[in-house]
């Protein structure tokens, strides 16, 4: 059992399940405060909660100011521009549209990698499941939201949003460029807090402060979301350290995030059920998986009986 809950494709799709029940907390949370200020707070505390689970204080410390450079790089793109550009977007866009944009990521950290990572080329093989994929997410989210547009803002809030798409996935080939840096936990704990405190001051002349919530609702969604981003952003950034781990791979599994919150809304919301449309993009979602995995197991099985004595 120890094993098997230490398999890289069980802590993708826990992790990527994980962020699917963001939707709902960030929901609740923006009803009592604004946008960036929440997500700020948000990481801010995933940051800590992570810290005491990084060995010795002093010790975490020294370790992060001897790599400030790769913590402040680190935190730049995977938290303060790809969720102030998210929160920014989302404000402009139709959901439906956002959906499909921010549900493209795994074809931005496929196409980056390719670009920065020397050994994590594009195939055919991966541009056609990150295609089955992409598919998916598209008729999934034309299943749950119409599209409108009106003139201008759509443009800039597309623009935006496909930009965070590009600060998150440049974030996951630095996480990989830097191997022999700061270890993933105490790495992933800094860049949240530093990344969070961004977000908080830069809320402060855009959204002023907000001050004597005592909706328990609150502190319930924001309490969740801290935690469920420490746990899934130190499970992935455990996973891209691994060796063999691909950036362009791994975060193919992200499409199944769309999936996982179509499912939890069925079960949630009662005026959410299941449509065929929603289900044939999912079953597309599947078969990119499949087709993705089939030629890993493939790989993996020919570098064994490379391996093996003739």
């Amino acid at each position: 059992m120890k094993n098997f809950l230490k398999i890289t494709t069980f802590l993708a799709i826990f992790a990527c399940w994980l962020w699917s029940t963001s939707f709902v907390g960030v929901k609740i949370g923006l009803q009592y405060q604004s946008p960036l200020q929440f997500a700020g707070i948000r990481f801010f505390l995933s940051g800590l909660y992570i810290l005491p689970f990084c060995g010795n204080l002093m010790k975490s410390f020294r370790l992060i100011r001897q790599n400030r450079k790769e913590v402040l790089r680190l935190a730049l793109f995977q938290t303060f521009l790809l969720y102030a550009m998210f929160y920014l977007g989302i404000s402009l866009v139709p959901a439906a549209i956002t959906a499909i944009i921010i549900g493209a990521s795994p074809l931005f950290s496929a196409i980056l990698a390719h670009l920065f990572l020397g050994d994590d080329k594009l195939t055919f093989r991966k541009m056609g499941s990150i295609s089955l994929g992409m598919t998916g997410v598209v008729i999934i989210a034309l299943s749950r939201g119409s599209f409108s547009w009106a003139e201008g803002k759509e443009f800039w809030g597309i623009l935006i949003l496909i930009l965070a798409n590009v600060a998150g996935s440049m974030g996951n080939v630095i996480v990989v460029k830097y191997r022999m840096g700061l270890p993933p936990l105490l790495l992933n704990s800094a860049q949240l807090m530093t990344g969070g405190l961004g977000l908080i001051l830069l809320s402060i002349p855009f959204e002023g402060l907000s001050f004597g919530i005592n909706e328990p609702e609150y502190y319930i969604s924001l309490g969740w979301l801290s935690f469920m981003s420490a746990v899934a952003f130190s499970i992935w950034f455990i996973l891209l350290r691994r060796p063999g781990i691909k950036v362009s791979e791994l975060n193919v599994w992200k499409f199944l995030i769309p999936v996982f919150g179509a499912v939890l809304s069925w079960i949630i919301l009662k005026d959410e059920y299941p449509e065929a449309i929603a289900l044939m993009g999912m079953l597309l979602i599947g078969l990119s998986l499949i087709v993705l995995n089939v030629n890993h197991n493939k790989k993996n099985k020919d570098a064994r009986n490379a391996k093996s004595p003739a």
